[in-house]
């Protein structure tokens, strides 16, 4: 049980307090200082300290929230500032901090300061008095401990994602009045208890690789993908199957650490998507529609929120259609791809979002979809091609690390009984291992090739004098920049590491040569 009142203390006359809340910008949280003052005059109510329209809306609804709780409002003029000043700020969390606010200034609530000086409240209020769900409670309990706060009071709803951090006190409620009754310890806060969940990857049996009939080198390349998170592109006619291998690359994925899930659901929380989930414990797989803007898939607004590459953070960015996107969009792919995370600059401000994600991206070789299938024929004019594929810039297409040619099946192959395709589970047994010896390279859980940096290439990626001479071969031969020949050597190194081989030989090159070899094949389209 937790003491935040003390039955006798002094009354303070200057009818002032204050409380202490968070905001968030990107998926970090800052400390803002609730500060409320009431005054002789005529009953007035004003917020200052750069609040948006929807805090500046705050007023009515707690003062209806206080009515309707059976809280009697003081008849004094109310000033509420946030500080710092400087921060903006939005959103409704707001509410409740203000609300207690008012009740300590007015003494109708009687807080110790070191019990105010440990604390964040954070919620908004409905008019009923009924304390809502907010965005950014996991974020803001997160951070709490560096504000140096001890606990923190938020809205039922998200009290679950909050108990994720250890040592953190929370106290969750679900009205104003048992809020009320608990500061005054007339009834104690419930429990919560605290959500246990599995990390093991997803077994789902709509989304194996069992299903998927032929396509062994595409299923290959996924293999490799996801071994050493290398961005993965797929080229080939329409109803080859390069959605359907997409959407089980995640079932050969290793299992997310705890960090990595509360890292991925930071991000669901300040974007308000967590909805009655508390975590994303499995890898996220987002898809978005070609007509989507630049700002909806890497992130931004006014109040910068997260786009699609921050939600699939320690997932998979699967770009189905590439060419139908806005060139636009898919250029602003090309910083966050190699960086790893978003950087958003405002006027006054820089956010930042994770989007360590896995590319996987799809297209049709031609406007029809049919060039270089052997059952139709491809009536699309050299112009036309060149149209088509002038959205993807050699720059983007060096950040894909595989790109694998997709050519549909035949009838045999669809129809054999004795083709026994190999599980998701089967393929991830090769997978686990390689994971593992990357962890041990690197002395780091969850390190990759696909995203080791260009200096550590040369330590970890040794070859042998054959290996040496294939690569010098595909350098001249390819035309490769410095980013195309550290992709090649990365994804060797991927390829040697499924082999629990720790000189990389050249075949192991020969192999990754030949994940490239359509940058060549698409310039002799453009060309055409």
């Amino acid at each position: 049980m937790f003491l935040y009142f003390v039955g006798a203390l002094t009354r303070n006359p200057s009818m002032h307090t204050k409380i202490f809340s968070a905001t968030t910008i990107g998926v970090q949280a800052y400390s803002v200082e609730v500060e409320v003052d009431l005054s002789f005059g005529l009953l007035n109510f004003h917020i200052v300290g750069l609040p948006d329209v929807a805090i500046k809306e705050s007023r009515q609804r707690i003062t209806t929230a206080l009515k309707n709780a059976g809280i009697r409002l003081p008849e004094r003029k109310i000033t509420v500032n946030l500080a710092p000043a400087d921060l903006k700020k939005e959103g409704t969390l707001f509410d409740l901090p203000i609300a207690i606010g008012i009740l300590q200034a007015a003494q109708q609530l009687q807080l110790t300061s070191e019990f105010l000086q440990e604390t964040l409240f954070i919620g908004e209020l409905s008019l009923d008095g009924a304390i809502r769900t907010i965005k950014g409670t996991l974020s803001i309990a997160y951070d709490a401990q560096r504000l140096g706060k001890k606990r923190i009071v938020v809205p039922h709803a998200n009290a679950q994602e909050a108990a994720l951090i250890k040592e953190l006190d929370v106290i969750g409620v679900a009205h104003l009045t048992e809020l009320v009754n608990i500061l005054r310890n007339e009834q104690p806060a419930k429990p919560i208890t605290p959500i246990t969940f599995n990390n093991s990857p997803a077994v789902d049996k709509n989304l194996d690789f069992a299903h998927v009939k032929g396509q062994m080198s595409a299923k290959r390349a996924l293999q490799i993908a996801a071994a050493g998170q290398h961005n993965i592109l797929f080229i080939g006619p329409p109803g080859s199957g390069k959605t359907m291998l997409a959407q089980r690359l995640a079932s050969i994925m290793p299992p997310m650490s705890f960090a990595q899930i509360l890292e991925t659901s930071k991000i669901y929380s300040v974007s308000g998507k967590l909805a009655d989930q508390s975590l994303i414990t499995q890898r996220p797989f987002r898809n978005p529609h070609h007509t989507i803007s630049a700002v909806g898939l890497v992130g931004g607004g006014s109040f910068p929120q997260p786009g699609e590459m921050s939600l699939a953070h320690h997932g998979i960015l699967f770009l189905d259609e590439l060419t139908e996107f806005k060139r636009s969009s898919l250029e602003v792919l090309r910083q966050p791809l190699e960086d790893r995370v978003v950087n958003i600059s405002r006027a006054q401000y820089s956010v930042q979002f994770p989007a360590s994600c896995l590319l996987v991206a799809a297209l049709n070789p031609c406007p029809c979809g049919f060039l270089g299938d052997p059952r139709k024929t491809c009536h699309c004019s050299a112009q036309q091609i060149n149209r088509y594929l002038e959205k993807l810039s050699g720059p983007l297409l060096d950040r894909i690390d595989l790109q694998i040619n997709v050519q549909p099946l035949d009838y045999q192959t669809v129809t054999s009984a004795h083709n026994t395709q190999q599980s998701s589970q089967e393929l991830y047994a090769r997978v686990e291992p390689a994971v593992n010896k990357q962890a041990a390279r690197f002395q780091q859980a969850q390190m990759f090739n696909g995203t080791m940096p260009a200096s550590a290439i040369d330590e970890h990626c040794a070859l042998t004098d054959s290996a040496q001479e294939t690569v010098k071969r595909a350098f001249e031969k390819l035309h490769l920049s410095m980013r195309g020949y550290h992709k090649l050597l990365r994804v060797a190194r991927t390829i040697a590491d499924l082999e629990n081989t720790d000189i990389i030989d050249a075949h192991h090159i020969r192999e990754a040569i030949m994940y490239r070899s359509l940058d060549h094949y698409m310039e002799q389209i453009k060309q055409k």
